[in-house]
């Protein structure tokens, strides 16, 4: 049973990859930063040049339209962190997962995370997937690395989902004006 959750597991990530390499390689630089309506989250360069993303403790009503700038960090953050419990390792802060900039650098930086994250997954034939997932924020040991690995992979597809969707609206919406 365990070599079959490994193998779907390992299915679905590489399906939602797919969608997401279709989806990189139409990005443009520009569309990065596109803020499609007036409440949205970016990322800005702070005054030494080092890209911010935006964010609250609490999320905000009504929640801020993410750029796909702001998708990319977000992607490139809760991966860093999730490598770093899969590896056993002291997860890195929010603040320390600084996003390295727009077009072919941010694609870069999240395809070298794709290579850490297939680290992670094939070393999953020797784990047991009912063992509970060394990430403190469930709090529960009921949740198992099959979870964590499931959530990994479903935050991945919705975040391809809203980066695909905006880059089809900025398309779309440049045609119109143009």
């Amino acid at each position: 049973m365990s070599a079959f959750r490994c193998d779907l597991l390992r299915g679905q990530f590489d399906l939602t990859w797919s969608l997401f390499e279709y989806h990189m390689a139409r990005l443009e630089p520009e569309d990065f930063l596109w803020e499609p309506a007036p409440l949205c989250w970016t990322v800005r360069a702070d005054a030494d040049g080092t890209w911010v993303a935006d964010r609250a403790d609490t999320e905000p009503e009504p929640v801020p339209i993410p750029t796909i700038g702001w998708l990319t960090w977000h992607i490139g953050w809760w991966w860093s962190v999730s490598i770093d419990h899969a590896r056993g390792q002291v997860p890195r802060e929010r603040t320390d997962v600084v996003w390295p900039g727009e077009g072919s650098v941010a694609m870069e930086w999240l395809r070298v995370l794709r290579g850490d994250w297939l680290g992670v997954l094939d070393r999953l034939t020797g784990i047991d997937l009912d063992a509970t997932a060394p990430v403190p924020w469930q709090n529960d040991p009921s949740y198992t690395v099959a979870h964590m690995v499931a959530r990994v992979n479903s935050e991945l597809m919705k975040n391809v989902a809203e980066i695909g969707q905006l880059r089809l609206l900025r398309a779309a919406s440049a045609q119109a004006n143009g």
